[in-house]
């Protein structure tokens, strides 16, 4: 306990700390980095009440950004943006049934029958306050199990780091929605993806047809953007039929006794649920979600009002969403491997500072890696300050016409690419992925399993080659380390319950809920 108190005063110490501006020839003592976080949960709320962004197009918009921020900063900014978005998600979709972020969708059902019966101020209460404890306790265990991890992380070597990606690969596949094969063709696509460029043990040139750019790999900013930002750009552009507009006043923003006594369980299941699926691959806030809703239709004493307008049908999926955006920081920071696409950004966002995510980032950059946890409890501090009081300002935003809003951000996306390398080459690839990308949604293929591919391709033929080259060639050492064979044996379980046809129709009717 006295360890984790010293891990987290220095965290405090790093975002606290004051550092020198100077403002129109006068020189102030600022602690940046709060102030990094305080735009990055500003913006996340923006994304997250503006329908059809999120939070994987906006940090992948915002990557080129970091370069000019130092790494604790930028880190902490690209976090808020995350967390910040599942609190602004719930705005609209409480007041005017526009879910601002996936992980919203199932607030919308219970949240927007509450706005219109004049509750929407409760409901948005709740909703700030379940997501402010759930991604508290995510905070928590994120802060105590950091350093457990990250020693048995120290014992990883490359045939046990293979086999965990291996792990991760798969149950990306198992989560992600739809089809099970369109999931499998997509890891597939991200592995090639990312072998494209030059061989590092050899120096060969390796997909490039002869484009010399290409020598270097196709740019993960480049991807994210396209696949993300483009792709959905042009899809919600299709998207026809007028919005409807919240204007009704928020009168009461304080639940009653009973509005207390009802949501204190779903808050508190919702947040145990969401702390458990946000670690796991795949996962992430809008799975969580949809669990925590599922889960109070079969054990809440009041699930006959559930889509009715419950106050558990908010409280729920809200705590669970919030805590999953916390835990899924766990892999990535302890063990280096993204659970989720905001977490593979986030590993591009630690390449772009030269930082190797993984357990060396606890001892090399300790106050980097503690500031950062710090951050997230400040910032989910500020969400409940800065939502609830600029309700208005929020729902306002929503008149912005789609006609200004998109191109807009078509152009930021460009100059992001753009700035990375300062070529015009990465403008055409992001453009390339951007057809690709409404390609797949077209064709009811998921974009995060192709970017999780993507990121975790070169890392496994590193691992896989290296483990290759220390056992000469014998292809048993990855059944032979204990570690490696259990993570290979979780595999083939997980791969072999995925396929019981009892569990295959369980899961095709749980995607067909969402």
């Amino acid at each position: 306990m006295e360890l984790l108190l010293s891990h987290l005063s220095l965290g405090f110490g790093a975002v606290l700390a004051p550092e020198t501006l100077t403002l129109f020839g006068m020189t102030f003592n600022v602690p940046m980095n709060l102030v990094y976080c305080l735009i990055g949960v500003t913006i996340g709320t923006l994304i997250g009440v503006l329908p059809g962004l999120g939070p994987v197009a906006t940090i992948a918009m915002l990557l080129p950004a970091t370069y000019a921020l130092p790494p604790l900063g930028g880190l902490i900014m690209l976090a808020g943006i995350y967390y910040g978005a599942q609190y602004g998600g719930s705005t609209t979709a409480i007041l005017v049934n526009l879910p601002g972020e996936t992980s919203s969708v199932v607030t919308c059902i219970d949240g927007y029958q509450m706005a219109r019966r004049g509750r929407g101020g409760v409901a948005l209460t709740t909703a700030a306050l379940g997501s402010f404890f759930a991604g508290s306790v995510g905070i928590l265990l994120l802060a105590a199990f950091a350093v457990p991890l990250a020693t048995v992380a120290f014992k990883f070597g490359p045939a046990e780091y293979f086999s965990l990606m291996v792990l991760g690969l798969i149950g990306a596949v198992v989560l992600a929605s739809g089809s099970l094969i369109k999931a499998i063709g997509m890891i597939c696509l991200g592995l090639l993806g990312g072998l494209v460029g030059t061989d590092v043990n050899t120096g060969v040139s390796r997909y490039t047809f002869g484009i010399p750019e290409l020598t270097e790999g196709i740019g993960f900013v480049a991807v994210a953007m396209g696949v993300f930002g483009f792709a959905e750009v042009v899809t919600n552009l299709e998207k026809k039929g007028p919005r409807e507009i919240f204007t009704n006043k928020v009168t009461s923003m304080f639940p009653t006794k009973e509005d207390f006594r009802r949501m204190i369980a779903p808050i508190l299941r919702g947040t145990v649920l969401g702390s458990m699926l946000g670690i796991l691959p795949g996962g992430g806030a809008a799975l969580s979600a949809f669990g925590a809703y599922s889960l109070e239709k079969k054990v809440s004493k009041h699930k006959a009002e559930l889509g009715q307008g419950a106050i558990e049908g908010v409280a729920a999926p809200e705590a669970a969403n919030n805590a999953a955006a916390q835990t899924s920081f766990i892999p990535l920071l302890t063990l280096g491997i993204p659970p989720n696409a905001v977490m593979a950004l986030m590993v591009g966002a630690m390449t772009i500072h030269n930082i190797q995510p993984g357990p060396q980032v606890m001892t090399v950059n300790p106050s980097l890696f503690w500031g950062l946890i710090v951050s997230m409890w400040v910032g989910n501090l500020a969400l409940v300050v800065l939502n609830l009081p600029l309700v208005g300002i929020w729902v306002k935003l929503l008149t912005v016409p789609y006609r200004f809003l998109y191109p807009a951000i078509l152009v930021f996306c460009c100059i992001g690419v753009y700035t990375v390398n300062n070529s015009t080459f990465d403008i055409f690839v992001t453009a390339a992925f951007g057809l690709i990308g409404y390609l797949f949604i077209k064709l009811g293929c998921e974009g995060v399993p192709l970017v999780l591919g993507f990121v975790l391709g070169p890392m496994m033929e590193e691992n896989f080659r290296r483990a290759l080259l220390l056992s000469r060639g014998d292809f048993s050492v990855f059944l032979t380390r204990p570690l490696s064979l259990a993570l290979l044996c979780a595999t083939a379980v997980l791969v072999i319950i995925v396929a019981l046809p009892a569990i295959k129709a369980k899961r095709e009717l749980a995607f067909q809920e969402e």
